[in-house]
C-alpha cells in the first residue's frame, strides 16, 4: 500500500492551507481566512474517517495528521496575535504563548520520558481533545466575528475558555507523566 492514500493527501492538503490561511488573515481577508479554516477543519474530519473506511491507516498518516492540527491551530494563533493588524478580534499574547508553552512541554516531556525511561504512549487524554476542540471552536468566532467586524464577548469567553483548558489540560499531562516516571 502506497504512504500516499488520499487520506493522507487530505492532510497534506490541510497542511498547504496553512499559509494561505495566515496571508488572507494579514490582509484583512477574514471571509476568505474562515472558509480556508472550514475546509481545513473538513479536511481534518475526512482524513481520519477515510483512512479508517478504507482500511489504509498509514504511520505517515498517524504522524502528519496531528502535525498538520498542531501547524494549523499554532499558525492561527500566533496571527490572530499579530498586533497592528486592525482585527475587531485578536489574542492576547499571553494566551498564545500559553497555547504553545503547553505543546512545547507535552512534546518535551514526552521526549523526557521516552528517553529516560523507555519508549512509552501517551494517547491523547479526553482533556487534550477538548483542549483541542475549545481551541478550534476560539479560532472559528474569531474568524468568525472579525469577518462580521463586530467585537465580540463570545470571543472574549472563548478565550477565557481556551486559558482555563490550556491551563488544565497542561497540568494533567504534566501529571500523568510525573506519574509514569515514577511507576
Amino acid at each position: 500500500m502506497s504512504a500516499l492514500t488520499v487520506a493522507n493527501q487530505l492532510t497534506l492538503l490541510r497542511m498547504l492551507l496553512i499559509p494561505a490561511l495566515v496571508i488572507l488573515v494579514v490582509y484583512g481577508l477574514n471571509g476568505w481566512a474562515l472558509v480556508v479554516f472550514i475546509v481545513a477543519g473538513v479536511t481534518d474530519a475526512l482524513d481520519g474517517v477515510m483512512a479508517r473506511w478504507w482500511g489504509e491507516p498509514t504511520t505517515l498518516g498517524a504522524l502528519l495528521d496531528p502535525m498538520a492540527d498542531k501547524l494549523l491551530l499554532i499558525s492561527t494563533f500566533v496571527v490572530l496575535t499579530l498586533p497592528g493588524l486592525d482585527l475587531p478580534n485578536q489574542f492576547p499574547v499571553w494566551l498564545t504563548v500559553l497555547v504553545i508553552s503547553r505543546d512545547v512541554i507535552i512534546v518535551v516531556t514526552v521526549a523526557v520520558v521516552n528517553l529516560g525511561v523507555g519508549r512509552r504512549t501517551f494517547p491523547p487524554t479526553m482533556l487534550g481533545k477538548l483542549a483541542t476542540l475549545i481551541y478550534i471552536l476560539t479560532v472559528a468566532l474569531t474568524l468568525l466575528f472579525n469577518w462580521l467586524e463586530q467585537p465580540s464577548v463570545v470571543v472574549d469567553a472563548a478565550i477565557w475558555g481556551a486559558l482555563a483548558i490550556t491551563l488544565v489540560s497542561g497540568l494533567h499531562y504534566i501529571a500523568h507523566a510525573t506519574r509514569v516516571l515514577s511507576e
